[in-house]
């Protein structure tokens, strides 16, 4: 038996090559699946299973693509009521390959349709060796129940009973091979370890230590972390078998003037790739911004309009395919083209731009204690407010400015601040596509803020491995009592 995990940062998603001597299964593929058959022929087997855990609302798999170009057979749950050719599995059921064997459980709570593959080495021991979780259980985390609000208290008991009826029935030594690790939004305080054992969560993780089925369900349920838009949609597209990528529109070079014909089309819409000081600098009029280095993925499926073609800009063509990937990793399926030259080209053109001033920290506090005729806003989620922020502040997080932005005034100056620089940008943008003018980007954010010495620090701010969504993770352990 050889295990290879593959974990992409961002979304925090983990996969799985489980292989023996000739032939090995793709647990959870991710949408571009080069990644793995160039790892199977490297280690000289073949692709024979693709294995799905549950129908993943944060990203689109990678089952149809690899399914395409290796002819393995797809394997998911029956409950699942997918579309397209694929071997349906219910509880008790047996996947072979080869000397292994991958028992079927049916561990409903964070989807409905959730599986738990449990795997028996025979040439080892008639022992479990290890159990693929899925979003089921985490390393210190379980998986949240609230993606399906109307079925979040059902679903909650549901993942009560998965978990000790049946995970925790597994022997200690079963390894845990969870389908994300720490930054999803899949769970909310999950560690930044990306393998554990049955006995270590048993004995660690907060979630498990809360035997009460009421308080488990109402801790899963209440004060959750937000859900970006696509989890909403993102289970379906997976449920009917995403689009193939190489169906998907090519990337079109365009040049400055041709990118500005294009651009006068309203179903089209521009975004802009590069970093926030870029950005701030110079930019093209009516353009969202999403800065690659900061959680592109999470914010393009989360705000971006889906009836919209997409023309990009970035520092590059290779940047231009790094946010296509991004993107379509989330169901960001229409990328259509891109700024050939980027904003010199754009300027050496004669077309209009414009600019964003970026304040620094030590600005923003010598305002804070001069001038009082602007508006502060945080666009933090409101854990992380609550755990520190700026006396004076409005909280409204980054992606609720689509439909807030009418709590601000536009006679006023709005001084925008994250924990980075990188969501208040975002944020910048949709302001100017409101209709703003006096627009102010804070760099260094938070973190900045508070280095300075001039607020105390952001949990969720300075935690380089946790999530910047929930900042509470305190929470579910306070339950243990």
């Amino acid at each position: 038996m050889l295990l290879k995990h593959f974990f992409i940062e961002k979304i925090a998603h983990s996969s799985y090559l489980l292989a023996g001597t000739h032939s090995c299964a793709i647990i959870d593929p991710q949408r571009d699946v080069d990644i793995y058959i160039n790892e199977a022929r490297a280690q000289g087997v073949r692709i024979t299973h693709i294995l799905q855990t549950h129908l993943h609302a944060d990203f689109i798999s990678g089952h149809m693509d690899l399914a395409k170009k290796t002819g393995a057979k797809i394997y998911l749950a029956t409950s699942a009521d997918c579309t397209f050719d694929h071997v349906a599995l219910a509880e008790g059921d047996v996947v072979a390959l080869e000397d292994m064997r991958l028992q079927v459980l049916e561990t409903p709570g964070h989807t409905p349709e959730h599986l738990s593959y449990v795997v028996v080495d025979s040439t080892r021991s008639e022992s479990p060796v290890g159990v693929f979780t899925g979003d089921t259980l985490f390393v210190g985390d379980v998986g949240r129940p609230d993606l399906f609000p109307d079925m979040a208290q059902e679903l909650a008991g549901k993942l009560y009973h998965s978990l000790h009826d049946k995970l925790l029935k597994l022997p200690d030594h079963c390894e845990v091979y969870p389908a994300h690790g720490a930054g999803s939004l899949c769970g909310r305080a999950m560690g930044a370890k990306q393998l554990s054992t049955i006995g270590y969560e048993r004995n660690f993780n907060a979630a498990l230590q809360i035997q009460d089925k009421a308080e488990f369900i109402k801790s899963l349920t209440e004060d959750m972390p937000p859900a970006p838009d696509h989890f909403s949609r993102c289970s379906d597209i997976n449920r009917q078998g995403p689009a193939l990528i190489a169906d998907l529109p090519s990337l079109a070079e365009l040049e400055a003037t041709a990118f500005n014909e294009r651009m006068e089309d309203p179903d089209v819409l521009v975004l802009d790739a590069r970093n926030y000081h870029a950005f701030g600098s110079q930019h093209i009029p009516d353009t969202w911004h999403l800065d690659l280095n900061g959680n592109f993925p999470t914010f393009a499926g989360w705000v971006l309009p889906t009836d919209k073609d997409i023309l990009l800009v970035a520092e590059d063509y290779a940047k231009a395919l790094e946010a296509t990937c991004w993107a379509r990793r989330v169901g960001v399926d229409r990328i259509v083209g891109y700024l050939s030259g980027s904003l010199p080209g754009w300027a050496i053109a004669g077309l209009p731009s414009r600019a964003v001033r970026q304040l620094s920290v030590a600005d923003l506090h010598a305002r804070m204690h001069g001038e009082a005729n602007f508006q502060l806003l945080d666009v933090r989620a409101p854990q992380e407010f609550a755990d520190s922020h700026i006396d004076g502040a409005l909280n409204i997080p980054a992606a609720e400015l689509r439909t807030r932005a009418d709590e601000l005034d536009k006679n006023r100056t709005v001084l925008v601040i994250c924990s980075s620089g990188n969501r208040s940008s975002l944020a910048t943008s949709m302001l100017l596509l409101h209709g703003f003018t006096a627009v102010y980007n804070v760099a260094g954010g938070m973190s900045g803020y508070s280095a300075a010495g001039y607020v105390g620090q952001c949990r969720a701010c300075v935690n380089p491995h946790g999530s910047r969504f929930y900042s509470g993770l305190s929470d579910i352990a306070k339950q243990r009592n």
